[in-house]
């Protein structure tokens, strides 16, 4: 018996369903492949400069992520200042792998039709 996900992707084979669309976006991408590279964290300020994002946007990117359990940030005091630490939960990765799953079908289906159209327009030099 096909499970729903699979029905949807015999039914629909370039829907795409599993593209989480939190993690999708262009900077929480680079934020949460910061951190799969980093898992003891990183703080505020490394992620923000590797990211190339200001304060403000990272700071809502991360409430994004942190209310849907994929980030966790944590502040301790450094040299009497603050320091926030961000970190990939365990969901947070697991999602982050699912994602990337789908990214990779995404470039396996796009690159079985490149082929495909390539085969095709070899054969008929009319390109019909």
């Amino acid at each position: 018996m096909l499970k729903r996900c699979d029905k949807a992707r015999t039914d629909h084979p370039f829907a795409y369903q599993g593209l989480d669309r939190v993690i999708h976006e262009h900077a929480r991408l680079s934020m949460l492949t910061s951190l799969v590279a980093h898992p003891v964290g990183l703080t505020f300020g490394a992620l923000k400069q590797l990211c190339g994002l200001t304060d403000g946007n990272l700071s809502r990117h991360l409430q994004v992520l942190e209310d849907e359990g994929i980030v966790g940030t944590s502040k301790t005091p450094v040299a009497g200042r603050p320091q926030t630490l961000c970190r990939l939960t365990a969901r947070g990765r697991r999602r982050y792998f699912d994602y990337l799953a789908v990214l990779e079908m995404v470039i396996v289906d796009a690159d079985k039709a490149a082929r495909a159209a390539r085969g095709k327009v070899s054969r008929d030099p009319s390109g019909a």
